[in-house]
């Protein structure tokens, strides 16, 4: 029979959990609705039809996206062909749907991002555009950006075109079904993403790329309304359709770089002082990086199960810092790279939950089609990077904050229990990063002098504190 007691202690713990959260938002100035001249404006523009000049309701799109989704931005199409493949990838439709300098730009600008709470999501554009009119819905005929991309039989690209085209979704698929129906291996045109996605990340290989594909940590609501952790392993398929988005991106960045017009996502080359301590790093944990073998081949070679992994995984985390987004407009940088991809690269897959994406699309369409690109976007790209960095900061302290306060309520009435945990890093001489092996919580832990990173050791629970979001444990002793 459940403990009366611990329920109690538990439904307490979310009582305060739900408070702080909320106390949350008021500190990050997080809006809790729209303006009713936003919403005015948006229903307004939802009964506008865009007008695409092609008409490509011929190809069967399917989207991909976690369970639930209603703000669908991307849907796929796939050939396979005579030496190669085709791809079709279509992008939403939100500067149809959006007036430049209207209450419906003006609020996106503010905003930057769909940012995700843990007590729920908080939208780039308000519903009636972003989760119905723009979004790529199955069943029903919509304007996207439709890029028709050539690869050769390596996944290489030999050809990029855009065009703005009325196209019908025929199928959402949750990315589970998605890897469910491949798996089947059935003859289905979806299983042509295992294929392309496999052979885009070869490409990735040979460019000197990596992705760290590290498990999700998120914060999901249960049945009773409790919020909890979870760490989930990202399913093949998220990967491979990741390498279709990121194939458009760098598309779009050589469009936009040969026009030398544009806003590209920029991450600097880590410096030599970074490299040389990750190679120490690992070295230190057993597993060192050779000489021989560029950082992603390393890292593609990890044992995801393997504990030492995550403290290595955690290492090199912290190799690629300093993302951001720089606007072009007649010069082009010394050196364009977003260094963990290994090429230049812009953000142009995702409308509707990002702002910068929305210019992307307008620039290259405008290019691809040799007109010049239109005076209000070229007039305020130089807007963007400061615009998306606030943005990315505030949905960063959120993410941050939000997972705090969650394991600290989780753990809330657990002071004093031991828990098996992997050392993911040493930080200083007095304390250790360490993740639990169960629930899913990484947090601070006093160090000991024996304590080693990429190893299993028992810890202690000494602090978990809700409103801070503060969790510390210290070594068992015995």
């Amino acid at each position: 029979m459940p403990d009366r007691r611990s329920h109690i202690a538990a439904s307490a713990a979310q009582g305060e959990l739900a408070e702080a959260l909320a106390e949350l938002r008021v500190e990050l100035e997080l809006p809790a609705s729209f303006p009713p001249e936003v919403l005015a404006e948006a229903e307004a523009a939802a009964s506008a039809t865009p007008a695409p000049q092609a008409d490509r309701r011929d190809l069967a799109l399917v989207t991909i996206d976690p369970a639930g989704s209603m703000d669908l931005d991307q849907a796929l199409h796939l050939e396979q062909r005579a030496g190669g493949y085709v791809v079709h990838y279509a992008i939403a439709d939100v500067p149809g749907f959006v007036h430049p300098g209207g209450a419906v730009d003006l609020e996106a600008r503010e905003r930057g991002q769909t940012v995700y709470a843990a007590d729920g999501r908080i939208p780039l554009h308000p519903p009636v555009l972003g989760e119905d009119r723009a979004s790529l819905l199955p069943g029903v005929d919509r304007s996207a950006y439709l890029w028709s991309f050539e690869l050769d039989d390596a996944g290489a690209v030999t050809d990029a075109r855009l065009e703005r085209a009325l196209v019908r979704s025929r199928e959402q698929l949750s990315y589970s079904e998605a890897q469910e129906r491949i798996d089947a291996n059935g003859g289905d045109p979806l299983d042509l993403l295992r294929e392309i996605g496999l052979a885009r990340i070869e490409q990735e290989r040979a460019r000197g790329g990596a992705s760290l594909n590290v498990p999700d940590e998120e914060i999901v609501r249960t049945d009773g309304g409790h919020y909890a952790l979870r760490r989930r392993r990202l399913l093949p398929v998220e990967a491979w359709n990741a390498q279709l988005s990121l194939m458009t991106g760098m598309a779009a960045a050589e469009l936009m770089l040969e026009a030398r017009v544009g806003v590209l996502r920029t991450m600097p080359k880590p410096t030599d002082e970074r490299i040389a301590a990750f190679r120490t790093q690992t070295r230190a944990l057993g597993r060192p990086w050779p000489e021989t073998l560029d950082y992603g081949e390393y890292l593609r070679a990890l044992d995801r199960d393997d504990p030492t992994s995550l403290a290595i995984l955690q290492a090199a985390s912290g190799l690629f810092r300093g993302a951001g987004y720089l606007a072009l407009d007649g010069d082009v940088p010394a050196d364009p790279i977003q260094s963990a991809l290994a090429a230049p690269y812009a953000h142009v897959t995702a409308p509707l939950r990002r702002l910068v994406d929305r210019w992307g699309l307008v620039v290259c369409e405008a290019l691809s089609a040799g007109r010049p690109v239109p005076e209000w976007a070229r007039d305020s790209l130089h807007e963007l990077p400061s615009l998306m960095g606030a943005s990315s900061q505030r949905a960063s302290r959120l993410a941050g904050a939000s997972v705090a306060m969650v394991e600290a309520a989780v753990l809330s009435d657990r002071v004093g229990d031991r828990f098996t945990a992997t050392v993911l890093e040493l930080r200083g001489d007095d304390d250790a990063l360490v993740q639990l092996a169960e629930p899913a919580v990484t947090a601070t832990c006093r160090r000991s002098q024996a304590m080693r990173a990429g190893e299993r050791v028992v810890v202690v629970l000494e602090l978990a504190d809700i409103r801070s979001g503060s969790v510390r444990f210290r070594p068992a002793t015995d």
